[in-house]
């Protein structure tokens, strides 16, 4: 009997998989996220001893965690035969066989995404016509396929990746037969591709009639399509998809968090570490330590903390107690291991010492319209994407998307009374508080963001 499960995590928009026999106990990892523990314990429990952790390519959103899985069970690490790594790893031919007892699981090499990018197509059973399922890492997605400029940087143009891409999709997936699942890497809210749906799984025939990417007719409108309106890349993406090649330390996930005075983690900060603050935009807002960037747990945590913290910062957190191995572990998700520790008592600390501690403005849609009115030249930051900007935005606003804004803040005036919005005002927090550590000192940003503000001015506008 096979055993499958999908991971699905849900901050990094990240799907892994444990497949196994439960007749003969063998089983395979593919993508795992680095904090093991949860696949290690399935396992266990299952009967299931892990032989082989597969990675489809070289990730960019998040490290993964082939290292930690090798070092807790003894297994192989395999990569596609075209993949080069500094660690060793077992090289997977395309079309090669892994049997795992009556489980058959077959690599087809399917670039695109990533030159080594490989899709695993599993059997329940050896003689089925069908294959139960196919996991294709970034090569197809629910409702979209894997973008192929991610490596433009690297020495692939994303034309050459895109036709690449096209005749592994034609040639290599949707050759498989339509009831064949599809279960990918990613779903919605990932920036590995512009039009992921929520759900986690579909099939080839459900995708051959409705992914618009596959509905193309002919390669050149495909790679027309799949290369233009690609959400920026966070700025970390180059940073894992390079550390995913190397032999690099490994994450202990319960490895105590060093506990910080407020005089430690000042000295820290004036050699260089970053206060970063985990909590809600509304508590932040409400009060926090001077030079803290806001990046608030309950959001893509370690996506937006790694776009706009450097990947070479000491990072001192400041969460609410208890959830100090959370923040540590989520950023070590992404490969941000330089945290240096965390904050003791962070309530008491600001109500201590209110002269380290400063409050954040956050304007309503009416308080944000009587201040345009009435303060002259209000600088308006949108720092959505460019597929939500093309959908419409508030007049004069300057676009500069979060992932982009550490790069390129010069591009504003930073003495003029500055207000930033986002689609809801999780990213808008995140943004406006690393302004301020650049030296802004008028920055406020919109409750609600873009659609509190479509809202209320609609409202106004019909009656």
């Amino acid at each position: 009997m096979m055993k499958f499960t999908q991971y699905y995590l849900d901050c990094l928009s990240q799907a892994s998989y444990l497949i196994g026999d439960e007749t003969t106990g063998r089983a395979i990892v593919v993508d795992p996220r680095r904090d093991i523990d949860e696949y290690v314990r399935d396992a266990t429990e299952a009967g299931l001893v892990i032989e082989l952790v597969i990675e489809t390519h070289f990730h960019a959103d998040f490290l993964s965690g082939h290292l930690e899985l090798a070092e807790a069970t003894g297994a192989e690490i395999g990569y596609s035969s075209v993949a080069e790594t500094e660690f060793p790893s077992r090289k997977l031919a395309d079309g090669e066989r892994i049997s795992l007892g009556d489980v058959q699981l077959e690599i087809r090499h399917t670039p695109g995404h990533t030159p080594e990018s490989i899709s695993v197509v599993v059997w329940e059973h050896a003689d089925d016509a069908v294959p139960y399922g196919v996991l294709t890492g970034d090569a197809l997605f629910i409702g979209d396929v894997g973008r192929p400029d991610l490596l433009a940087s690297l020495g692939f143009t994303r034309d050459e990746l895109a036709d690449q891409l096209y005749e592994s999709l034609h040639g290599k997936l949707l050759t498989l037969p339509d009831a064949t699942r599809v279960y990918p890497a990613h779903g919605a809210g990932s920036a590995c591709g512009k039009n992921l749906s929520t759900e986690t799984w579909s099939t080839i025939g459900n995708q051959r009639v409705e992914n618009y990417a596959l509905l193309a007719p002919d390669k050149q409108t495909f790679v027309d399509l799949v290369t233009e309106g690609q959400p920026p890349a966070p700025a970390y993406f180059v940073y894992d998809a390079v550390l995913n090649r190397k032999d690099r330390p490994l994450l202990d996930e319960t490895a105590p968090l060093r506990s910080l005075t407020i005089d430690q983690a000042t000295s820290l900060v004036e050699a260089g570490a970053l206060l970063l603050d985990g909590r809600t935009p509304e508590e932040f807002a409400h009060g926090h330590l001077v030079g803290s960037i806001n990046v608030g747990l309950e959001g893509r945590y370690a996506e937006f903390a790694g776009s706009v913290v450097p990947t070479d910062a000491d990072i001192v957190l400041v969460v609410d107690p208890g959830f100090e191995l959370e923040a540590r572990n989520r950023l070590g998700r992404i490969g941000f291991d330089r945290v240096v520790g965390s904050l003791d008592d962070p309530l008491g600390v600001m109500a201590d010492a209110p002269e380290r501690t400063q409050r954040a403005s956050r304007l309503t849609v009416s308080e944000f319209e009587r201040r345009r009115a009435e303060i002259e030249g209000v600088q308006i930051v949108d720092i959505r994407n460019p597929g939500e900007v093309a959908l419409g935005g508030i007049a004069g606003a300057i676009a500069i998307p979060v992932g982009q804004l550490p790069g390129r803040v010069d591009e504003l005036d930073a003495s003029a009374p500055t207000v930033v919005y986002c689609a809801g005002g999780y990213r808008s927090s995140v943004a406006a508080s690393l302004l301020r550590l650049r030296g802004f000192d008028d920055v406020s940003d919109l409750v609600g963001g873009f659609g509190a503000w479509v809202e209320i001015t609609q409202s106004v506008t019909n009656r």
